[in-house]
């Protein structure tokens, strides 16, 4: 089994694929409510679809996008007007973070762990 797709909610369709576009996504499919990526590296896609729960559904998610050219992304999406919540931070699980919410509110981490994001030194070994 392996995560190819992960859907978020949406306020507004226009204004979602906008941003997801900004941050570097290739879209692939668009209707009035729905909206479908391909991220830059690998083959996974993204998606988003209006929704009128969009609230309750955004407060729940939390979508990591890791980035092994984490500070110099997050300097050329805020040179783009991408606002970010919280610059790169080293973080005591051996990441590095930076938060921001899309134009619905769900929370994104662009992140850099390398080999600590499957590999950190507390893994439970069989």
């Amino acid at each position: 089994m392996r995560l190819n797709q992960v859907t978020v909610p949406a306020r507004d369709i226009e204004q979602s694929v906008a941003f997801y576009q900004a941050l570097g996504l290739r879209l692939i499919v668009k209707s009035p409510y729905y909206a479908r990526f391909e991220l830059p590296d690998g083959e996974a896609t993204f998606s988003v679809h209006l929704s009128d729960d969009v609230d309750g559904a955004a407060r729940g998610a939390q979508i990591y996008f890791e980035c092994a050219d984490l500070d110099a992304r997050v300097a050329a999406l805020k040179a783009k007007g991408i606002v970010f919540d919280a610059d790169p931070v080293d973080q005591s699980w051996l990441w590095r973070e930076a938060w921001l919410s899309d134009p619905a509110g769900v929370r994104l981490c662009f992140y850099h762990a390398g080999e600590n994001r499957r590999y950190p030194p507390w893994r439970i070994t069989p």
